[in-house]
């Protein structure tokens, strides 16, 4: 099955190509093409990970060639895939995942007229991304690197009938650009370095490299990385990316786009490993957005948005998992795997009450929605209790490990990060818990409020074809912690490709004790949001004024003016002063030397008359100048 591999991103291409070209003509039945694509991908993928499971793990990792892409003098790179225990993961994800939220899509987008054009937009996604985790070199990582980015701008702008939306798509891109600029001048250095861009030549050759320049690789990976996945100070444009339809958020913030940037570290764990600064900086980058997204999914009263910086925050966790090295690269992934289990689910639910709700997103405007949509409210809150550490869920299981390894660091690093982590857990169940009670309990805020169209409220469960992948989330976001961590299971099947996963030396605190101060801060913070919001009425209009921290964290804790400020004005105003300096400058020194040599050219035209006697007078006067000056040298 390993030589069918390929099969894997050309199904979903092929896909989006036929939809694309077909146009209007599978307006009828493009839809299906797209699912039947995606869960055809599935299925290939499925039957080479049982292949695969089959055989001794020194056995696991294969490559496939399919031609030469790239022969230039020293520069030899294959169109190749890199048949792996990691890679396949993310493939499983990615195309499980994906084809749960395609067969979602079909009853989400069922009135919309872009239907067609979106489901190839969404198979370019998958097949840019299952392209991005099985190529064997750098060159085709980049490649699906890229073309995740293009896909994302087109699925985040898809209202092009929406300022918003345009502007959503353009930041998304431009942002992506910073980082895909680090990833790029990272494989730079490292062609120029290793003279390969090859993963197993690379890998083997990277203890070659001086210090200072394997630092700069993996900063500027980490770079790449941050673009990606949101990470700090990268993330602005995250929560933007829900201008696009709810089934993109749950692709792009679930199972795919934001896990690129941990696909990339763990991917590249065997440069990682060498430099202690490197993966300190991860870490570091690592905590400060689970932070930044904790706090400010604690202000908004959008539902997408809050669940978009939990996934900023969420994907924190995982980035510092893998900065931790061998002790939590395969902590980092189980968190991803779960995670793509439980948000895919919380926002497909949140698509769900939008679908009831005439595509409402302000929570001020629910309430009570339990009663009437009780598929949605269970399924959305076993993905709400995985995600905040629920014991016996999933994310008890893989975020409260990433927790436990935290304080394993060494020195203050433990105490820092640890308690860091420890307290965006309470954030977490503070403001999902205060989301669920403003969506699902209370009153029901929306039954004497209309519509912008004029239109009342008539909440309603969605049809089967959006709540059955809801229900296969759900039960995912149930056991998924439980059957990836048991027994150290995934640890053992990514040991091929992240290594052994080594225990800590030391920690700060113990497994039980950061276990119990967990779990009490996610009960303080569900403890809080029932006091503040629970039981008080929730005010329809958002009250004004709000205190400074709520302000600061409305306004994404002014990411947008610190980006603004630092990067954008100044960018703004040398691009201003290098097209003066061009046009005053180099422009004006080329115009000038022209309208010089023109000039003079034409004043000495004139001495050109056509007559002899004007000749011979010029050649009369030259004389008289060569002989008063030879006289004049004769006598000095």
């Amino acid at each position: 099955m390993a030589s069918l591999a390929w099969l894997l991103f050309a199904l979903p291409a092929l896909g989006a190509l036929v939809l694309f070209v077909a146009g209007r003509r599978a307006n009828a039945w493009g839809h299906w093409l797209g699912v039947l694509t995606v869960v055809a991908s599935f299925v290939v993928g499925l039957l080479i990970f049982l292949e695969t499971l089959q055989l001794d793990p020194a056995q696991r990792t294969r490559e496939l060639s399919l031609y030469d892409w790239v022969a230039v003098a020293g520069l030899n790179v294959h169109y190749g895939l890199r048949i792996d225990p990691l890679s396949l993961t993310f493939v499983l994800l990615i195309t499980g995942v994906g084809a749960l939220i395609h067969i979602y899509s079909v009853g989400y987008m069922s009135h919309d007229p872009g239907r067609r054009r979106f489901f190839a937009q969404l198979n370019l996604f998958i097949a840019a991304m299952l392209l991005l985790v099985l190529g064997n070199n750098f060159v085709m990582l980049y490649l699906g690197w890229e073309g995740v980015g293009l896909a994302s701008y087109l699925l985040i702008g898809f209202y092009q009938d929406r300022p918003s939306a345009a502007t959503a798509a353009k930041k998304a891109f431009l942002m992506n650009r910073v980082g895909d600029v680090g990833l790029a001048i990272a494989i730079f250095v490292l062609w120029s370095q290793l003279g390969t861009l090859q993963y197993d030549a690379v890998f083997e050759r990277i203890g070659q490299v001086s210090t200072p320049a394997l630092v700069a690789i993996t900063l500027l990976l980490l770079l790449g990385a941050c673009g990606k996945s949101g990470q700090f100070p990268l993330q602005s444009w995250l929560p933007d990316a829900m201008e696009g339809p709810t089934p993109v958020s749950a692709l792009i913030h679930a199972a795919t786009m934001v896990t690129a940037g941990v696909f990339l570290i763990a991917r590249t764990s065997p440069i990682y490993n060498l430099t202690e600064t490197g993966r300190l900086i991860v870490m570091l980058v690592g905590v400060i957005t689970l932070l930044i997204g904790a706090i400010i999914g604690c202000a908004y009263d959008d539902i997408k948005k809050v669940l978009a910086y939990s996934t900023v925050s969420q994907i924190g966790y995982m980035i510092l998992a893998v900065g931790l090295g061998p002790v939590g690269y395969a902590l980092g992934i189980a968190h991803l795997l779960a995670h793509g289990f439980f948000k895919a689910g919380l926002f497909l639910g949140a698509g769900s009450v939008m679908h009831a709700m005439h595509d409402e997103v302000d929570m001020r405007r629910f309430g009570g929605l339990a009663r009437y949509m009780p598929i949605t409210f269970v399924t959305f809150g076993l993905g709400y209790l995985a995600l905040i550490g629920f014991p016996g869920l999933s994310g008890y299981f893989t975020k409260d490990e990433i927790i436990v390894a935290a304080f394993t660091a060494p020195g203050w690093q433990g105490w820092v990060f640890g308690l860091a982590a420890a307290l965006a857990a309470g954030l977490t169940a503070f403001y999902m818990t205060r989301l669920m009670l403003m969506t699902f309990f209370g009153e029901k805020r929306w039954k004497d409020l209309r519509t912008a169209e004029g239109e009342e409220y008539h909440p309603h469960e969605s049809p089967a074809v959006m709540t059955g992948p809801m229900i296969v989330l759900a039960i995912g976001s149930v056991f998924a912690g439980f059957l990836l961590t048991n027994n150290h299971v995934l640890a053992t099947w990514l040991a091929p490709s992240v290594g052994e996963q080594a225990e800590p030396a030391h920690a700060a605190l113990s497994h039980t004790e950061v276990t119990i101060l967990t779990l009490v801060l996610a009960a303080l913070g569900v403890l809080a949001a029932y006091l503040l919001v629970g039981r008080r009425p929730t005010p329809v209009e958002r009250p004004e004024p709000v205190s400074l921290p709520v302000q600061a964290a409305r306004r994404d804790l002014y990411a947008n003016a610190i980006n603004e400020t630092l990067i954008a004005r100044p960018g703004t105003w040398l691009s201003r002063a290098l097209v003066y300096v061009d046009n005053r400058g180099v422009d004006g020194l080329v115009n000038g030397t022209a309208a010089l040599l023109g000039g003079s050219s034409g004043r000495l035209r004139r001495l050109q008359t056509g007559f002899v006697r004007s000749y011979a007078l010029s050649m009369l006067a030259g004389s008289v100048l060569v002989v008063a000056a030879l006289l004049a040298v004769r006598f000095a």
